[in-house]
């Protein structure tokens, strides 16, 4: 059975950078696309980026602007988010996704294209 574990939240000021970890178990990662939600409080859950089973292709929220940057080892079966310039808006439990068999790249920051997620890993970023 697959399963993700996302790991690597806390606590960091703002301009402080994080390094997101997903797990993934059960099933080879590279048999997945994978994404990365956030659910800010009082938000809908909303796409942050998302990388291909190859990891050629990346995609990216208009509002990272450039600060973070989304990876893979299969090797170790994880995946990665890296955060940088981080904001107190950034504040959020994140979550990473692996991608259903009906995957479509150009749709990927959308919860639909995902079908097991993570357990979340809280982020905080005081000002």
């Amino acid at each position: 059975q697959l399963q993700l574990v996302d790991s690597g939240g806390g606590l960091v000021q703002a301009g402080g950078s994080l390094t997101l970890s997903c797990a993934v178990s059960g099933h080879p990662l590279n048999s997945y696309p994978i994404g990365w939600f956030r659910r800010v409080p009082g938000k809908e859950l909303e796409g942050v980026t998302c990388i291909s089973k190859s990891g050629r292709n990346k995609q990216f929220a208009d509002w990272v602007k450039g600060r973070f940057t989304v990876s893979r080892d299969d090797a170790k079966n994880t995946a990665y988010l890296k955060m940088t310039d981080l904001k107190p808006e950034d504040t959020a439990i994140y979550y990473c996704a692996a991608g259903t068999q009906w995957y479509t790249q150009t749709y990927c920051l959308q919860r639909g294209q995902y079908g097991t997620f993570g357990q979340g890993t809280q982020v905080n970023v005081s000002s």
